[in-house]
C-alpha cells in the first residue's frame, strides 16, 4: 500500500467524491498582481528600481486565516478511492518553488512528492481527483491560492537540479495550468501543488515552518530617539520576493518614516538597503539600490522632498548577524535611515 494511501486525511476520512461543482476562485491571491515575501528575501531574477510606491500585492501568507483544524500525520492528505501514488519520495527537507499566480515562492521544509495515477478498474479523471483534493484542503482550513499556469519566463528561470529532484511531484507544468494551496496551522504551514494532466497527476506537499512576520512598525518617536543616540536606525520593510516592490504591509512603517521628516524638517536621510548573502553578490547589489529607491519614491509620494533623501544599496556588503542561520539571514536583510 503506497504511502499517500497509508497518510492521515486532514480533519476527517475522504472517500470516493463525486466532482464537486464551484467555482475555484483563489482566496488568497490575484494572479496578474506582484510578488509577496519577507523583507529583502532570496534573489533570483533581476530586479528594477521602483519609480513609484508599489501596486497592491498579490499573494501574502500573512493574509491566510490561520486554521484551527488538527492536521494527521504527515503528508496529511489520503487519496480518494480508486487512486493511488506511485514514485514517491518524502524529503526530510527540501526547498520547493510554489506557483502563486504571481511568482514562485520558494518554501523549505518537509517534502513528499509523487505521481497520481487510476488504480485497475477505476477511469481515471483529472477533474473528480483536483475536486476530491479542493475538498479536504477546505475541511482542513486551507485555501486555494491559484489554479493557473505558471509563467514561462518564471519556470525557464527553475534550475535544472530543482526540475529533476521534482520531476515526480511537479506534473507537466509546462503545458497544463497548476492549484496551489495553503493551509496555515498555528504551529504548521502546509503548502499543496497539483498538476493535472488527461493521464495523471503530480502531487508535491511541504510542511513549512509557521509563518513568521518579520517586520514590527517603528513609529516615529522611536526611528527620532535611535537617529539622535547612533545616527541611524534599521527598520524592517517587507518586499515582494527578489523585486523591488514594497509590500502592503509595510506601508504603515513608510508612514512612519514620513512623519518622522514632517515632524523634523531639518532632518535629511539615506535610505540604504541591505540584503542577505544568499546568491549573487552583483544581484543582490543592484537589488538592494533598487528597494532602496523604491522606498525614496513611497516617501516623495507621501509629500516629502526628495532633495532630503538619498538612496544607497549596499548589498550584502555590510551583515549584522551570521548568514549560516535563517535567523541571521532575516536581520541581514533590513533598510537603514542614516542621517546625512
Amino acid at each position: 500500500m503506497s504511502m499517500m494511501r497509508r497518510g492521515v486525511m486532514v480533519a476527517m476520512a475522504v472517500g470516493a467524491l463525486a466532482a464537486c461543482g464551484g467555482s475555484e476562485q483563489p482566496a488568497a491571491a490575484q494572479d496578474s498582481a506582484p510578488d509577496a515575501a519577507m523583507a529583502a528575501t532570496d534573489t533570483g531574477a533581476e530586479a528594477m528600481p521602483a519609480s513609484e510606491p508599489a501596486a497592491p500585492a498579490g499573494f501574502d501568507l500573512a493574509a491566510v486565516p490561520v486554521s484551527d483544524h488538527t492536521l494527521g500525520a504527515f503528508p496529511f492528505i489520503a487519496l480518494p478511492t480508486g487512486y493511488e501514488a506511485i514514485n514517491e519520495q518524502t524529503l526530510n527537507i527540501a526547498r520547493v518553488p510554489f506557483w502563486t499566480g504571481d511568482r514562485l515562492e520558494n518554501v523549505e521544509g518537509k517534502a513528499y512528492l509523487a505521481t497520481i495515477q487510476e488504480q485497475s478498474g477505476h477511469t481515471y479523471s483529472d477533474l473528480e481527483l483536483e475536486r476530491n483534493v479542493q475538498h479536504v484542503i477546505e475541511q482542513a482550513g486551507g485555501v486555494l491560492v491559484t489554479d493557473s499556469a505558471i509563467a514561462p519566463d518564471l519556470l525557464e528561470g527553475v534550475s535544472r537540479d530543482v526540475r529533476k529532484n521534482l520531476v515526480d511531484g511537479w506534473g507537466d507544468v509546462y503545458n497544463n495550468p497548476v492549484q496551489t494551496y495553503v493551509i496555515r496551522g498555528a504551529d504548521k504551514t502546509v503548502w499543496l501543488h497539483l498538476c493535472a494532466d488527461s493521464a495523471g497527476a503530480g502531487m508535491i506537499i511541504v510542511e513549512a515552518k509557521p509563518f513568521e512576520a518579520t517586520a514590527s512598525l517603528l513609529p516615529a518617536d522611536a526611528l527620532k530617539r535611535e537617529i539622535d543616540a547612533n545616527g541611524k536606525v534599521a527598520m524592517q520593510v517587507n518586499f515582494a520576493v527578489d523585486k523591488a516592490d514594497i509590500l502592503p504591509g509595510s506601508m504603515p512603517q513608510i508612514e512612519q518614516v514620513a512623519n518622522l521628516l514632517n515632524n523634523d524638517p531639518a532632518l535629511k536621510l539615506s535610505i540604504d538597503g541591505h540584503t542577505d548573502a544568499t546568491g549573487d553578490a552583483g544581484h543582490n547589489q543592484a537589488l538592494s539600490e533598487a528597494r532602496a529607491k523604491s522606498v525614496v519614491a513611497a516617501l516623495v509620494a507621501r509629500g516629502i522632498d526628495g532633495g532630503r533623501l538619498q538612496a544607497r544599496g549596499l548589498g550584502q556588503s555590510e551583515p549584522v548577524a551570521d548568514n549560516a542561520t535563517e535567523q541571521g539571514r532575516a536581520k541581514n536583510r533590513r533598510v537603514e535611515l542614516v542621517r546625512i
